[in-house]
């Protein structure tokens, strides 16, 4: 079955003038000029099935992360289809915005609660989120007096625990296979992104850590400048990626 079918999809973006829009056109108007296009999407189609792990690959600038952030309807395509069925769930990395005046409880449900919980499901996940960062004792110290490892795995437990509460059926990772902190946080964070990966839901996951990629997906897509040049095995696409 086919959880998501992506047709066609196109992104141009506009490069110049940090101006507002409408001043920005007055100015190149005056100027004589026009604003440069960039076309980052050129008519990309994937489909993900049910249960896959699917892997995107490409150098940076290449348009993966705008694919993502197209499906997850952050942003919007200039042309082109999207078809999903289920819950979709967007992970840029494990860098949730915490606000460094506010306390670490402060901090667990404001960012809980933007990344979809209510107060409900927040107060269900708040015992594990603190037990897992294993900063108990500093549940109401403001975070601007945290180290930046304390703040790693602060972060990364509230994700990894929100995501858990939300059970997508659809799961878009964007770069959150390298986690912080010491090695023994590491190696319970890689448990825990283990779980997740392989909790049933529908996965795309975008990565510069080829051998995890390999390690995870049966198919990987690569992408250069907007287009798909190769899709299919791990190993053959890997090697495409590295003559580009």
């Amino acid at each position: 079955m086919k959880k998501l079918i992506v047709s066609k999809i196109s992104k141009e973006f506009t490069l110049g003038n940090e101006e507002p829009l409408a001043l920005n056109k007055v100015i190149n108007f005056i100027k004589g000029k026009k604003n440069k296009k960039i076309k980052v999407l050129d008519e990309v189609s994937l489909e993900l099935n049910t249960g896959e792990i699917l892997g995107i690959i490409g150098k940076n600038g290449s348009g993966k992360s705008t694919l993502l952030r197209i499906i997850a309807n952050i942003y919007e395509q200039d042309s082109g289809k999207i078809t999903s069925n289920g819950k979709i769930f967007y992970l840029s990395g494990f860098d949730a915005g915490l606000i460094p005046r506010l306390t670490m409880k402060e901090n667990i449900f404001l960012v809980a609660s933007i990344l979809g919980l209510n107060k409900k499901e927040i107060k269900n996940k708040f015992k594990k989120i603190v037990e897992f960062s294993e900063l108990k004792e500093f549940v109401n110290t403001q975070v601007n007096k945290f180290s930046s490892g304390m703040i790693s795995r602060l972060n990364f437990s509230i994700t990894i625990h929100c995501i858990e509460e939300k059970k997508p059926e659809i799961l878009l990772l964007d770069e959150v296979l390298n986690t912080a902190g010491d090695i023994d946080f590491q190696k319970k964070a890689k448990e825990k992104i283990d779980s997740l990966l392989f909790s049933g839901a529908s996965i795309i996951m975008v990565s510069h850590n080829l051998e995890q990629l390999e390690k995870y997906c049966k198919r990987i897509i690569c992408i250069d400048k907007g287009k798909i040049i190769k899709e299919g095995n791990p190993k053959e696409v890997i090697e495409t990626y590295k003559k580009i």
